[in-house]
């Protein structure tokens, strides 16, 4: 979600999908809509904790056996290793193949668990009421936005692999049931980013401040 799909103050509403900023009447009669997409405006993303917690606890449910399950089966002179991502990792590492290792344990092992703690992280403050240090977890957000586009990196490399490998006679390799686990993982947390709505910090940060003057 881009900064422009954030709420301005007053009668306006920005789309989520192409940004356009639109006034809406000041009582409403009927569903709004985006004039130049047509997708339909909120003022905030419905159930949008709900929705997120939901499906950040289903990527950690997946997050398990996509990390104890192979994710691909290497055959080669009539021997078959099965390797998970943390095996593969390291086998990668042992012959000499550091940086496909490097971007193996990256994308597959950090980036998910840190997604999973920042969104964690901003539910939980969001539902707390929580008003500081609201840029801090604004970057946070998007942090996890701009990580999601490169999760599926390794599920790439194993694709790749198993194409390239495949053309050959002396090795094949097949994707693993892990591979499908960690697809799972980056498509769920996806979905829990697109589902959060970062107004929803904004929103405590004007709650508290207007306690704070009617005090």
């Amino acid at each position: 979600m881009s900064a422009a799909s954030h709420s301005l103050a007053g009668n306006h509403l920005a789309c989520h999908t192409c940004g356009l900023v639109s006034r809406h009447p000041e009582v409403l009669t009927a569903r709004l809509s985006c004039p130049r997409c047509g997708v339909e405006l909120h003022h905030r993303i419905p159930r949008s904790v709900s929705r997120s917690w939901a499906f950040l606890v289903a990527a950690m449910m997946l997050y398990i056996p996509a990390n104890l399950l192979p994710i691909m089966h290497v055959t080669s002179l009539g021997k078959t290793r099965s390797d998970t991502i943390l095996s593969g990792a390291e086998y990668l590492l042992v012959h000499g193949m550091w940086p496909l290792a490097l971007i193996v344990f990256v994308a597959s092992v950090l980036v998910p668990v840190v997604k999973i703690l920042i969104l964690a992280y901003l539910l939980i403050s969001v539902q707390r009421r929580s008003p500081g240090r609201a840029m801090e977890r604004l970057r946070l957000y998007r942090f996890t936005e701009f990580v999601g586009r490169w999760s599926m990196v390794d599920v790439f490399v194993v694709t790749v692999l198993v194409a390239l490998v495949h053309l050959g006679n002396v090795a094949e390799i097949e994707a693993g049931l892990g591979a499908v686990f960690f697809a799972g993982v980056v498509v769920l947390t996806m979905f829990a980013a697109q589902t959060f709505d970062p107004r929803l910090i904004w929103d405590n940060v004007r709650a508290h401040a207007a306690r704070h003057t009617t005090e």
